[in-house]
């Protein structure tokens, strides 16, 4: 969350429920949706650590808003962030410990693992697919997250396709 914010932030000052609306705005509903008091929380530690400077701002009828901007070493992390490469391919996949342990165990059985698990991907496949057709056909950066999101699992799906042959195999 913090980098996120810090890109809002690079555009102009905003108050944290400004940035909220904007990180929904912009992800739509395929995102989890951001906690107000995560980003409040979020903005306290970003301040605190130097990247961004808030200022009170009086509200005649309201209680006084926080409105932040990005310092200079805010802008210098940014751009740190931009140049760096995302995660790896994830290795570390918790289904995966579930079905490598599950004989060892005898408390799963590794075919109803992933049966349970590709019916899981295929509902989360279903409900992404109703976003894409409901009410983002606007946004642009919301249909490529749930475009993404699919693609991705039909990896997945292929995957546990894989999984079950192997270990469907005669020894």
């Amino acid at each position: 969350m913090r980098l996120p914010l810090l890109a809002l932030l690079a555009r102009g000052p905003a108050h944290g429920y400004e940035l909220k609306q904007d990180l929904e705005q912009l992800l739509g509903a395929a995102y989890p949706q951001p906690n107000i008091g995560q980003i409040y929380v979020t903005l306290g530690r970003l301040e605190k650590s130097g990247l961004i400077e808030g200022e009170e701002v009086e509200q005649s009828s309201r209680p006084n808003k926080k409105i932040y901007r990005l310092t200079a070493a805010g802008q210098e992390a940014l751009s740190a962030w931009y140049e760096e490469t995302s995660d790896e391919p994830r290795v570390r996949d918790e289904f995966f410990m579930k079905l490598a342990l599950a004989p060892q165990t005898g408390l799963a059985d590794q075919i109803v693992l992933i049966n349970r698990q590709r019916r899981h991907y295929l509902n989360t496949m279903r409900n992404l697919s109703k976003l894409a057709t409901a009410d983002h056909r606007d946004n642009r950066i919301a249909q490529l997250l749930i475009e993404g999101a699919m693609l991705h699992l039909q990896a997945d799906l292929d995957w546990l396709e894989r999984c079950q042959e192997e270990l469907e195999k005669p020894e």
